[in-house]
């Protein structure tokens, strides 16, 4: 590996030049912080995006009524402060009074109200959508205040409104029908200019009611390579990196320059099974593929063993020992026998999607997946496919088999009801649904002691397991590469860049 990677970082260093970025070193810049990363955006909508890389734009640029620290503990956003009625379906905001969009008016009672009645509205086909369902109804009695009337007590609501996809947004803009093509939120930075692919240019928004941020902008440089990343920082042209590659991040801390934050994600690799085509119809079929999978092996073998092999939950405060779930010791004679018993003895062949980049390890994962796979008779055939592409096809659900990277949340309910309740917004990726599924989650909605919540999501995951429409597979880390120079930067379980709000450049 070694001799090929220095091949690379060389040719990296032309591929740096060729994006416009000198290859000579100069000091790192005192005010704007030069950034790079290898995946870019896919569009601008916050209700809708789902991929990482949008997600990690739009969260500088935009902001939802209260968001997670790294602690995992929810904080004020747009919201300086919120309560539950007692009977626990009254959800009460009071906005900051100092929150304004970047376009220079107020945040608004009625802007939360416009920017939740999209999110609910079946055509926007937001990303979120399933989250909310709960809201029957939302007032602005005054000037200040949001009420949300819930048709039942909604424990995990609140969670789900920390996230990107419940930004909230200019009710001006979504009735000149604009939300998506221009990036107008209230957050700490404003996006000068997109190119897709090439740069992003963001300023500091001066009339962010979260603060004075400290550096006057953020250059952002796409290079699809993590390698000439790699080279940018070595030469000193990028002060600060979002690095998805374990292979490339474990090189980082051989540079006397530069520091690596590496931090565990809530973010979880998986194997997603189609359970509405043949034969992954089948139980016995979906468990023969789970038998003949060796998660650690996958693991070690696509990101160096970088990652702990998980079940579906991965949020510390729910997360338990994986190994007592439905065949997480690998078993490949079970395999067989299910598969026989299946009537697909001799095998079957299928093809498995993975997107070129995100995450950069799903080439690998999935070709390690074939091998395992070959050994009970299923011939993969691997399709990759540019980024924008895999999210179309993954969106509609036209897959056999997909690896995949998925967000994680703090809270269970947020973060699977869109896909495990009959009525999840993405239901059709899924592909497959159970009544103990959905009263399971129902339950967890509802209920508000934490330890009947963990106990009902305990017999969730191991129901999920047992079924086994996706494979789950492992957690990895988040990583950020930046120059000794670059101060404050925060991580987050939950891979947000939001922590460059704190981040100062030093000479």
């Amino acid at each position: 590996m070694g001799q090929s990677l220095m091949k690379k970082l060389a040719a990296s260093v032309a591929l740096a030049a060729a994006l416009g970025v000198s290859t000579a070193a100069v000091p790192a810049s005192a005010q704007t912080l030069r950034m790079a990363w290898s995946q870019d955006a896919t569009g601008l909508d916050p209700h809708k995006q789902t991929a990482f890389s949008s997600l990690r734009l739009l969260e500088l640029v935009y902001e939802p009524l209260v968001r997670l620290n790294a602690d995992l503990e929810i904080v004020p956003a747009i919201a300086e402060s919120w309560e539950f009625s007692e009977d626990g379906k009254t959800l009460t905001f009071k906005l900051d009074a100092d929150a304004k969009f970047q376009n220079g008016e107020k945040v608004t009672p009625a802007d939360v109200k416009a920017s939740f009645e999209r999110v609910l509205d079946e055509a926007t086909g937001a990303a979120a959508r399933a989250n909310f369902t709960s809201i029957e109804s939302i007032d602005t009695p005054d000037e200040a205040t949001v009420v949300f009337n819930l048709s039942q007590p909604d424990v995990p609501m609140l969670t789900a409104m920390a996230g990107i996809n419940a930004a909230v947004v200019p009710a001006s803009e979504i009735e000149a029908g604009t939300i998506g093509t221009k990036a107008i939120g209230s957050g700490p930075f404003k996006l000068d200019s997109w190119e897709p692919n090439q740069k992003e240019v963001l300023s500091a928004n001066p009339d962010w009611a979260g603060g004075e941020v400290k550096v006057d902008g953020i250059n952002i440089s796409v290079l699809p390579d993590e390698t000439a990343i790699l080279a940018a920082l070595r030469t000193k042209q990028v002060d600060f990196a979002l690095i998805n590659d374990p292979l490339v991040a474990t090189l980082v801390p051989n540079e006397a320059s530069l520091e690596l934050s590496r931090t565990p994600v809530l973010a979880y690799h998986v194997l997603q099974l189609n359970p509405s085509r043949e034969p992954m119809t089948e139980l016995a079929v979906r468990q023969a593929i789970s038998c003949a999978i060796d998660r650690q092996d996958v693991l070690d073998t696509a990101l160096l063993g970088e990652g702990a092999v998980t079940g579906p939950l991965t949020m510390p405060a729910y997360r338990s020992d994986a190994s007592a779930l439905f065949c997480y010791e690998r078993d490949v004679e079970k395999a067989k026998q299910l598969m026989a018993e299946a009537g697909y003895e001799d095998g079957f062949s299928a093809t498995v999607i993975a997107a070129t980049g995100e995450p950069p390890t799903a080439a690998a994962e999935a070709q390690v997946i074939q091998s395992q796979l070959a050994e009970i008779g299923i011939k993969l055939d691997i399709k990759m496919m540019e980024l924008n592409v895999y999210v179309d096809t993954w969106l509609k659900g036209d897959f056999d088999m997909a690896v995949a990277l998925n967000g994680g949340r703090a809270d269970p309910y947020s973060m699977y009801n869109r896909y495990w309740t009959k009525n999840g917004n993405l239901q059709h990726v899924a592909n497959y649904i159970d009544d103990t599924l959905d009263s399971l989650m129902q339950e967890g909605r509802v209920e508000t002691d934490f330890a009947k919540r963990k106990e009902i999501f305990s017999k969730f995951e191991t129901h999920l397991a047992e079924v086994s429409p996706w494979i789950w597979l492992y957690t990895g880390y988040t990583y950020t590469a930046q120059q000794k120079n670059v101060e404050g930067f925060v991580p987050s379980p939950t891979g947000t860049l939001f922590g460059l709000t704190e981040v100062s450049v030093g000479e």
